[in-house]
């Protein structure tokens, strides 16, 4: 087990933030397509199904803030800027590359555990659960009181 140190978890810890950053869904997501090569926003944007412009722009930043990619642009006609995932963020390969084949290999039982939950979480009012954001909210509450 890891050993971490209690201010890991304080709002102010440099390192949550910078967890955060890297893995949220679609920073990671970005990293794998740049694993590819170079690409464009465009072709980065028909890679991830799903991803707006706003997230995928944000997202990018970040990633560059964070040093772990690139961004070059290309001077022809139009203007086209490319992406590319430098040293430090190569790093992250292998990581993600694990977790990754972690959710793959463990999505069976993951998806048992999902349906055995929503078994016998179905007599909640209603039959359903509440939303992650009421229950965070009220477990801020809960907290605060």
């Amino acid at each position: 087990m890891l050993d971490l140190k209690p201010q890991c978890f304080s709002s102010d810890c440099p390192s949550r933030a910078l967890f955060d950053e890297i893995a949220d869904k679609w920073s990671a997501m970005v990293l794998a397509v740049l694993n590819d090569g170079p690409q464009r926003f465009n072709a980065i944007r028909r890679r991830l199904e799903g991803v707006t412009q706003k997230a995928l722009t944000q997202s990018l930043r970040r990633l560059e803030r964070n040093g772990l990619v690139s961004r070059q642009v290309i001077s022809s006609s139009p203007v086209a800027v490319q992406y590319q995932i430098t040293a430090l963020g190569r790093t992250l390969q292998q990581p993600l590359r694990e977790l990754h084949a972690w959710t793959l290999a463990m999505l069976p039982q993951v998806q048992e555990a999902r349906q055995a939950f929503d078994r016998t979480s179905s007599g909640l009012s209603g039959g359903s659960l509440p939303s992650p954001s009421a229950e965070s909210g009220a477990s801020e509450q809960n907290e605060r009181t």
